[in-house]
């Protein structure tokens, strides 16, 4: 019955949201209460849900996976990552392989697993979670010195690729019966390398798309990105790329270029990675059956402790011995490697193939999350503030979305773009004002118009601007170039052209 279905769903998302409330009163990371309320709906719970689909699982993961990438690329500043490039990339890469083979070393010689089968365990819990380190982050007020914090956004958002494909290519020599890890190599050079051309391709094609597009109503420009990105996603993929990485390049590259209706888009965007992360883990929690997670709690809680006190560290002083990172900050980026949905849904892989050990393999990392959530998120605050690194001066305004900025100093400007200008037909997004000057007002006849990035200029169009001292050379510079006239008022209701 539909309609019980969606009093269902919506009754799991409303308490869902409810529970970030709680979560911040409680000092317990809001994943730990939506999989929790997952699983009290399953079916060992009183909600008695019978959900074991692992392959529409799989399905609903990998999409909010792309999802919740894509959004993950839209909030990086490039500029604030481009300095730390090379370290990002090193702890996404060498470090997500160095915790998978300590992990699938310690799973063999701990649990008597295959290498092969400890190697699979330690490459599906490898990577870190972008929106679980996050959230926890926000929601403790965690906020990190020496670009610690866009040194693992980086490394979160574009470790998940690497993982995935350990996982995926593990679970084939395994369910083949064997085989060289060395097989491996070619195909990931493959798709990693088609995933960096898709990812940016794919992002101009948006933004060029996006600005051109000339759409009449505002929401349809946030569908449209929708489109593009489960576009990027699938054609990267079936072209044998990354389509994970590809999204999570895309949305870099989109993220940082002007777009039409671009705070609409980075919030419609925000919205639907929290919808997707709620429903991973309400999805996953369903999944999960707590009478069988009993039989593996203890190595659970082993495996979860050897990752987070040994394998995790390694791994990062291994990647990062060269960069010249002080004790502390190296601790500090250890510490916030939290784990999240992504490696439930890696989990569910093994199981589709139906390998020996599949189930004991899902309810080991189930209980790796969940510790790794549990100990590290309710202490990553405590350990940024024991460890000197939590800067306790708020977040500065993105600048991507931020409005040019309004002084008492501020002169307001009127131009009017006559017959003939180069501005005539082109979109304000495609106009580029300089710095500091904002466009209030487009007066077109009779009419007022109140402009934004898609708003097209015409012939006689009497532009009203406010623009900062600092403004006026760049809007000379413009008056020169296309062939506008700059008026600004005097003060006693005349009017003198700009020099």
């Amino acid at each position: 019955m539909v309609e019980l279905g969606m009093l269902v769903t919506a009754m799991l998302l409303i308490v869902s949201i409810i529970a970030t409330r709680a979560s911040h009163r409680l000092g317990v990371p809001a994943l730990i209460l939506f999989l929790a309320i997952g699983m009290v709906a399953g079916s060992d719970g009183p909600g008695r849900i019978f959900f074991n689909d692992y392959g529409l699982a799989q399905a609903v993961g990998v999409v909010a996976l792309a999802f919740i990438l894509f959004s993950g690329g839209l909030d990086t500043d490039w500029p604030t990552i481009r300095p730390i490039l090379s370290q990002g990339l090193a702890l996404a890469n060498i470090g997500v392989i160095i915790s998978a083979g300590l992990v699938g070393a310690f799973a063999s010689w701990a649990m008597g697993l295959t290498l092969l089968e400890g190697l699979l365990l330690g490459a599906i819990v490898s990577s870190t979670d972008a929106a679980a380190v996050f959230s926890v982050m926000r929601m403790q007020g965690v906020n990190l010195k020496h670009r610690l914090e866009p040194l693992i956004e980086l490394e979160s958002g574009s470790n998940d690729p690497i993982a995935v494909f350990l996982t995926v290519g593990l679970t084939g020599i395994l369910g083949a019966g064997g085989g060289s890890l060395l097989t491996l190599v070619p195909s990931f050079l493959l798709q990693m390398a088609l995933g960096t051309a898709g990812g940016y391709l794919f992002g101009r094609l948006m933004v060029w798309s996006i600005n051109h597009i000339r759409l009449q109503q505002e929401g349809l420009y946030v569908v449209f990105t929708v489109g593009l990105m489960l576009l990027t996603y699938s054609a990267t993929y079936l072209l044998g790329g990354n389509g994970f990485l590809a999204v999570y390049l895309a949305g870099i590259v989109v993220g940082n270029a002007n777009l039409v209706h671009k705070r609409s888009v980075l919030r419609f965007h925000d919205g639907m990675a929290w919808l997707m992360q709620i429903g991973m883990f309400l999805c996953l929690g369903l999944l999960v059956y707590p009478s069988q997670l009993l039989l593996v709690a203890g190595w659970g809680v082993l495996m979860a402790l050897f990752l987070v006190l040994v394998a995790r560290p390694l791994s990062v002083v291994a990647a990062l011995v060269w960069f010249r990172r002080s004790p502390r900050e190296l601790a500090m980026v250890s510490w916030a490697g939290l784990r999240g949905a992504v490696p439930i849904v890696l989990a569910t892989y093994p199981l589709l193939a139906g390998l020996p050990r599949a189930q004991t393999i899902f309810d080991l990392v189930f209980f790796i999350v969940v510790v790794s959530v549990l100990l590290q998120g309710i202490s990553i605050a405590w350990v940024a503030r024991l460890l000197g690194v939590n800067d306790l001066r708020p977040h500065a305004p993105d600048a991507r979305t931020f409005t040019p900025e309004v002084r008492l100093s501020s002169r307001i400007i009127e131009a009017v773009v006559p017959p003939g200008s180069p501005l005539v037909g082109r979109s304000l997004i495609e106009l580029g004002m300089p710095q500091g000057v904002l466009l209030v007002q487009i007066q077109r006849g009779g009419a007022q118009i109140i402009p934004d990035g898609a708003t097209i200029l015409r012939a006689d169009d009497h532009l009203l601007m406010l623009t900062t001292p600092e403004a006026l050379p760049s809007l000379a510079a413009l008056r020169d170039q296309a062939a506008v006239h700059l008026v600004t008022p005097t003060g006693s209701g005349d009017r003198a052209t700009v020099r």
